[in-house]
């Protein structure tokens, strides 16, 4: 996966812009989130993938070059499934909550990925590679693609640099779950910023429910306690995310009761 990563952004742009992002769409090759003409892009080159379920795929997007490419994904997104699974059950008992209960509502684990490609800038400084957000999904699980560091969490009003551990997935949890568990896990705020003279890949999986589920407070979490977060259909969720360009925790947080 690695290696087709880094085959792939050394292609040249025309090669790379044959699987551009259809309009209103954020799938395929291209910055997410642009929702204005005057807005500050980030400093990186995207390619944004629905994974799973496999009926979903839009294989005409995924990149016929290099010649693995396509094989290798389909393969690292199957063995995530089951890398999520396993961690999305230890949570649950962790939570007191009746592994069923999580998948039920993870149920056949949608899943898409983000690969992200942070060029060097001689001005980093003034430049993110991917601006402070929250993930509007369950679970991600972050491949380094390279040992360059870039990706920051936030926390206390600091923010802290994440180091690649070879042979480890960087492990995150999302606007989803924080809800779900009624704030007793937090979604991780985090971006990405940019190197002086190195270049950096990344390969985010995100793992979110089925577009069936209702998003609230699990019933078992909140017996004797008031829910911190409103209830609404993941449909009604993810119009709400994608409604504007994702700011630090602003939207898990205009959810709160």
């Amino acid at each position: 996966m690695k290696a087709d990563i880094v085959e792939f952004f050394k292609l040249p742009l025309e090669e790379k812009k044959a699987f551009a992002q259809l309009p209103n769409s954020l799938e395929g090759y291209g910055q997410a989130f642009v929702v204005s003409d005057d807005q500050k892009l980030d400093w990186a080159d995207m390619l944004t993938l629905i994974t799973r379920p496999l009926q979903s795929r839009n294989i005409d997007l995924w990149p016929a070059q290099p010649l693995t490419f396509r094989d290798s994904l389909s393969c690292y997104s199957m063995e995530l499934k089951s890398v999520a699974g396993t961690l999305l059950e230890v949570m649950a008992k962790n939570l007191g909550v009746a592994p069923e209960e999580f998948s039920t509502i993870f149920q056949d684990q949608p899943q898409g990925v983000k690969i992200n490609y942070y060029p060097p800038c001689p001005r980093a400084d003034e430049v993110l590679g991917l601006s402070s957000h929250t993930d509007g999904t369950g679970l991600t699980l972050l491949l380094h693609v390279n040992d360059v560091e870039g990706l920051q969490i936030r926390k206390g009003g600091n923010w802290f640099p994440v180091k690649p551990l070879p042979g480890a997935l960087t492990a995150y949890i999302g606007d989803i779950i924080e809800i779900l568990s009624n704030g007793v896990y937090k979604s991780l705020e985090h971006r990405a910023i940019i190197n002086l003279k190195e270049d950096r890949a990344t390969v985010a999986a995100l793992h979110g429910p089925r577009e069936d589920s209702v998003i609230g407070p699990l019933a078992e979490i909140v017996k004797g306690c008031k829910p911190k977060y409103v209830s609404m259909s993941y449909g009604e969720f993810m119009k709400t995310y994608f409604s504007t360009k994702p700011e630090g925790r602003r939207l898990v947080e205009s959810l709160m009761l």
